[in-house]
């Protein structure tokens, strides 16, 4: 490939237009070749020729001045499925991955898979976001759309194919209401109505993760060596087939635990649960025990069948789910017990720092945020006072 040389060729007039001719690298059909390219900068009546070469030396400034690398002229289907895919997305939990491929395949390929990577300017991309300002999809989904195409961009900055991120300066289109700052929560009341209609050993799996406020891939990789006295190691997750470390350094951690808990985790080794058999009219029944074996790196949470590692979508759908509508809070989850957890740390009159350490935290400001869903009962007790002033 011959080296790169300054350009510095003269507008034309064509027609109604000022245009401009010049040489770009390419990939054509898996080869890079340097081809002819020309644009339209200008209407004639609009623009002197003296303006026109200005608007063409602010065009070839990128290619003169080397702010766009060869790389950069891969197209974006191509990138992502040659070199993101078998590069980045390994490097991302099982539940991350599945979610940027949908987004991947759903809306950042079909608009921008043919386009190469150096035309995807910060102008180009803010005009697609400005453009989901009336569409009806979540401002959620939309967060998730910029940070997976953000992602992908900026590991091409990062092997070298862009010289910076386009992402960077890119805006979402501001949300039609403001950010909903109620997280719900079970009351020790509500917690006991919906215990009470979940089956073991999932009533002791929820039961665990609402005192504790341990994430649910950490009880699902909890085992037996991780389980104290009066407290509880976490040291490992598991989530939907995919083994690794706790979330953070300040995730990975030793915690106190409630004696309660603590017995209703051994109270697992002397349960034996009946499960009616597969399919239509099958009226047989069998009985499992529902810790198979108890050994230090044995799962304190197993599968009833086998004793594998559980998933936690499952247990979600048939047991945590349907017992929420049956008593009125079908919004309840995982994410909603250990929210729940935090809570009651607060009500308990816990220290900030101290409700830091036990959620895990890495930052103060983090679990705080948690707390700011429900108005303090000082609060409450001040505004109430404003109804007994009277206007002299």
């Amino acid at each position: 490939m011959a080296r790169r040389r300054f350009q510095d060729p003269t507008p034309k007039r064509r027609g109604e237009w000022w245009t401009l001719r010049y040489r770009q690298d390419e990939i054509v059909n898996g080869k890079l070749k340097r081809v002819r390219k020309e644009v339209r900068l200008t209407r004639v009546e609009k623009t002197s020729e003296r303006d026109a070469r200005r608007l063409a030396a602010e065009h070839l400034r990128p290619l003169n001045q080397g702010l766009e690398s060869v790389g950069a002229a891969v197209n974006f289907e191509n990138y992502v499925e040659k070199t993101y895919i078998p590069l980045v997305m390994p490097l991302l939990a099982k539940s991350t991955q599945s979610r940027y491929q949908g987004v991947l395949d759903n809306y950042l390929i079909p608009k921008f898979g043919n386009f190469a990577l150096r035309d995807l300017t910060p102008m180009h991309l803010q005009g697609y976001f400005s453009g989901l300002a009336g569409n009806p999809l979540s401002q959620e989904s939309k967060d998730k759309i910029r940070d997976v195409l953000s992602g992908v961009l900026g590991s091409a900055r990062r092997y070298g194919l862009l010289i910076t991120n386009p992402m960077e300066s890119v805006q979402l289109p501001p949300d039609r209401r403001g950010r909903r700052r109620h997280k719900p929560y079970l009351t020790p009341a509500l917690f006991d109505a919906l215990v009470a209609k979940i089956p073991e050993p999932y009533a002791s799996m929820v039961f665990v993760a609402i005192y504790t406020g341990l994430r649910v891939s950490e009880l699902a990789g909890l085992r037996w060596n991780d389980v104290h006295e009066n407290g509880i190691t976490i040291d490992e997750r598991f989530c939907r087939g995919d083994w690794g470390a706790p979330k953070s350094d300040a995730s990975n951690t030793t915690i106190a635990v409630n004696r309660c808990v603590i017995e209703r985790i051994h109270r697992l080794k002397l349960l034996t649960i009946e499960v009616h058999g597969g399919g239509p009219g099958n009226k047989a029944i069998r009985k499992y025990k529902v810790v198979k074996s108890d050994r230090p790196d044995d799962l304190v949470f197993q599968s009833v069948r086998d004793g594998k590692p559980i998933r936690d979508n499952n247990i979600l759908v048939r047991f945590i789910k349907p017992a929420g509508r049956q008593v009125g809070m079908p919004w309840v989850n995982w994410r909603t017990l250990r929210t729940s957890h935090a809570v009651w740390l607060k009500l308990a009159g816990a220290d900030p720092k101290d409700a830091q350490g036990q959620m895990r935290h890495s930052r103060i400001a983090t679990t705080m945020d948690i707390y700011t869903q429900f108005v303090p009962e000082s609060q409450v007790r001040v505004v109430e006072k404003l109804s007994t002033l009277r206007v002299q």
